[in-house]
């Protein structure tokens, strides 16, 4: 019975290891997310975002009040929009928020809130070869003051 007990508490051991380096690549990738759009750093976008991207959003209207649709953004538009941040140097300002909150981590699915100067940002990740990588992304901003 002992060997039995020690054997599942190993297992649960090892199963909750695992799971906290899956979380943890998890933050990862969307760390490289936000730092990707903040630095204008493609090489860290492509670290994250599949080719496949799908990302679409919301923005308050000043004048209705309402979130309309912003469109859909790209992976080819992620990588256009970081490279244009940095060379006009448009980075995000000192304390802007980098928040990431690793919300599910499943073997192969995971799921994330990330909040940024902009806004909130709903992240869904698959797991191939051992890598996340985000491949939707719903948002909604301003970020609420």
């Amino acid at each position: 019975m002992k060997k039995i007990i020690a054997v599942f508490l190993l297992c649960l051991v090892v199963r909750i290891g695992f799971s906290q380096d899956d979380k943890q690549k998890v933050e990862r990738a969307c760390l490289d997310y936000i730092e990707g759009f903040y630095e204008g750093d493609t090489a860290k976008l492509i670290k994250c975002l599949k080719p496949t991207l799908y990302k679409i959003g919301f923005w308050k209207n000043k004048t209705s009040g309402n979130y309309d649709p912003d469109g859909q953004m790209t992976y080819r538009q992620a990588l256009d929009y970081a490279k244009n941040e940095l060379e006009k140097k448009n980075f995000a300002k000192p304390g802007a928020p980098k928040k990431v909150v690793v919300l599910d981590v499943m073997d192969s699915i995971a799921s994330a809130k990330v909040t940024g100067w902009w806004g909130y940002d709903y992240i869904l990740l698959s797991k191939q070869n051992d890598k996340w990588m985000i491949e939707e992304v719903l948002w909604k901003g301003p970020l609420k003051q």
